[in-house]
């Protein structure tokens, strides 16, 4: 597996998208999701420059963030699977980003781990804009009246919306659905005048980034092509 190569790759055609859409590089993140990935391979990682690292399951996180302690100051850590509220400590102690907030129970726990720890806690609201059964988030018609609720916790910091487009191996098909979620993140903007901090549309994986970043990605979560690259 060669890393250097597989980034270089991925950073050429976010260059080339952030080209296309009038965008600045330096408003773009890369999230390198490491959910299978080795604690070596993460080291190289950040060695090549990449500093936001993606994982799903708090215990596996847990560990490899103890494995590569001597890395915390340099690596900002995402929480991107779904969180379970009896897991809501363990994610506000110890990760930079939640992008999973998906109701108002854990809203309501992750609002008191904050206050607990004497923090706002940054949080994406999940968005489920495709509908599908499978995947998690709020409903984009409940989005407004979910984000009024929790803009009111004192323990949360609202900092923009996350979706998870369905695979496809045309990403054309689901340009609808990053148009749709930055048409809400722009909705609550005007609506709400949130300020600075609400600044984050973390979509966009490897099948379809480029589509995402056109359609104004700020957070690309990137793992297959990095780590398991398609041949050709």
């Amino acid at each position: 597996m060669d890393l250097e190569k597989n980034l270089d790759i991925v950073k050429r055609k976010i260059m080339k998208a952030a080209a296309v859409a009038g965008r600045q590089l330096d408003e773009i993140t890369l999230l390198a999701v490491t959910k299978y990935v080795k604690t070596d391979d993460i080291r190289e990682l950040v060695q090549l420059g990449i500093k936001n690292i993606g994982e799903n399951r708090i215990q596996d996180a847990l560990r490899k963030q103890e494995e590569l302690f001597d890395l915390k100051e340099e690596i900002n850590w995402h929480f991107i699977g779904s969180l379970q509220t009896n897991k809501a400590r363990q994610a506000v102690s110890n990760f930079n980003l939640i992008h999973s907030l998906d109701r108002f129970r854990l809203a309501k726990v992750l609002n008191q781990q904050g206050l607990n720890l004497n923090k706002r806690v940054p949080c994406l609201i999940q968005v489920n804009v495709s509908g599908e059964e499978t995947k998690q988030g709020i409903a984009p018609e409940e989005v407004m009246g979910f984000y009024k609720k929790v803009e009111a916790m004192p323990g949360i910091a609202l900092s923009g919306l996350m979706t998870m487009a369905p695979y496809t191996k045309e990403p054309e098909e689901v340009r609808p659905i990053f148009r749709e979620l930055r048409v809400l993140f722009n909705r609550i903007k005007q609506e709400f005048n949130p300020g600075p901090e609400w600044s984050e549309l973390s979509m966009g994986m490897s099948n379809d980034y480029e589509v995402a970043i056109e359609e104004g990605a700020t957070i690309v979560r990137i793992g297959t092509a990095i780590f398991r690259p398609e041949e050709g």
